[in-house]
């Protein structure tokens, strides 16, 4: 019997998986994906320290791989189990399933199990890699790619409208970490506020020229967090800024204009960086350029890379999300149609 995309969407979204906590999304997977007769395994993937990051879950999370006893994949299918929080379960109507991960990426997992069950039947020889962590460091991708089965070709699933991604913008996180000397507010020059510092940094960040690359747009900066200070009437002695950049280009200018600007006024982490990715047309596929970053980069061993996945990147992350049942029942042939034409053109 043929697997239905919708149902099993339904099932995954309604297991909350947020990062650091996918262990019961992979249980699921692993099992569900050995009732098809796959061999699967599981690769542990460690939990950040709890101390420097208090999100980080208790249990256990992997990535899951699946492929056919003793076959070694062509193709690659692929996306991430994780969601962003808060978690909430599957709700529908006619038109749409509407819940945390029906777009990014649960939709997109019950998407591709149909499919690989249709090439499999087909005689292609594919593969299913499901990795943890994606919505905060690829920490999975990074793990799987220590591990990779020897596929000519990763077909990567994120929310892009069942469009073929020509590129991805990279991702680069900086925080700023301001120092200064506690004092009463009523005597302001006696102290030294790491929040005016900070200020200004961030001021001067913002003004700052961003590459620009042609045919793709600007890299963008957003400042996503701030916090510092002890009350209102004292002079600050710490503050902290973290900020995220969409790259295009290389990140060495980037990083080194930011330096310049911040000069002294605040230490500099740079925390996480991801590059920019270019990805070629395949066929007669509507195209699109992914401002958004994947876990393409951190998977470079799994094979020519290609980007493709039903549902909005404008409604991901919401706590509007949602997926077309239509857009989810195409996206499989799709997937099918993609991988039958990468291993058909022998390239």
């Amino acid at each position: 019997m043929a697997i239905d995309p919708i149902q099993l969407t339904r099932d995954l979204v309604n297991i909350q998986s947020t990062t650091f906590h996918e262990g019961v999304a992979g249980a699921f997977l692993s099992n569900f994906l050995e009732e098809q007769k796959y061999d699967v395994e599981r690769t542990a993937v460690a939990q950040p320290d709890r101390e420097t990051n208090p999100g980080a879950g208790e249990g256990e999370r992997f990535n899951v791989y699946a492929a056919l006893p003793g076959v070694k994949p062509d193709v690659v299918l692929s996306t991430h189990m994780d969601t962003v929080p808060p978690f909430f379960g599957c709700t529908e109507d006619d038109e749409f399933l509407y819940g945390r991960g029906t777009c990014d990426a649960k939709g997109i997992i019950a998407a591709q199990i149909a499919a690989a069950d249709r090439l499999r039947d087909a005689g292609v020889k594919v593969g299913l890699l499901f990795v943890v962590g994606e919505e905060r460091d690829s920490a999975g991708a990074t793990v799987a790619n220590e591990s990779p089965k020897g596929s000519r070709f990763l077909i990567n699933g994120e929310p892009t409208d069942n469009r073929l991604a020509l590129a991805s913008k990279g991702a680069l996180r900086v925080e700023l970490w301001a120092k200064g000397r506690m004092a009463h507010s009523a005597y302001p020059e006696l102290g030294e506020s790491a929040i005016d510092k900070l200020l200004g940094a961030l001021h001067d960040l913002l003004g700052m020229p961003l590459p620009i690359e042609p045919e793709i747009g600007p890299s963008t900066l957003n400042v996503g967090l701030i916090a510092g200070g002890r009350a209102p009437n004292v002079i600050a002695d710490k503050a902290e800024a973290h900020l995220l950049i969409r790259l295009v280009g290389s990140s060495e200018r980037t990083k080194a204009d930011i330096l310049r600007v911040v000069g002294d006024r605040a230490e500099v982490k740079f925390t996480l960086e991801l590059p920019f990715v270019r990805m070629r047309k395949v066929g007669n596929l509507p195209t699109m350029i992914a401002k958004f970053t994947t876990d393409i980069p951190r998977l470079t061993s799994w094979g020519e890379p290609f980007l493709l996945g039903p549902g909005s990147i404008h409604v991901a992350h919401t706590e509007h999300e949602r997926i077309s049942k239509k857009e989810l029942v195409e996206a499989v042939d799709l997937y099918v149609n993609l991988a039958t034409e990468l291993i058909g053109s022998g390239i």
